[in-house]
């Protein structure tokens, strides 16, 4: 088959095109990666890629965590 010439052996890029670094958590807030690993992401072999890809669900948490809002500006008062 003529698509067979064009399927890749490789673990494939979690990025989903919102690429924005989270200023506190520093990891992309679309793909939860971190920059380096962004950057490093096609020259890492596929363990170092399923490391990376094992990692992602835990690193959720850092952005839902709150900033302070209400709470923190009135202890600022």
């Amino acid at each position: 088959m003529a698509d067979d010439v064009w399927q890749r052996d490789e673990v494939e890029s979690p990025c989903v095109r919102i690429c924005v670094v989270h200023p506190e958590a520093r990891i992309c807030t679309g793909c939860l990666r971190s920059i380096d690993e962004i950057s490093r992401w096609s020259k890492m072999n596929n363990d170092e890629r399923r490391a990376v890809m094992t990692a992602l669900p835990d690193r959720a948490d850092l952005l839902k965590k709150r900033r302070g809002g209400r709470a923190a500006r009135l202890a600022r008062g």
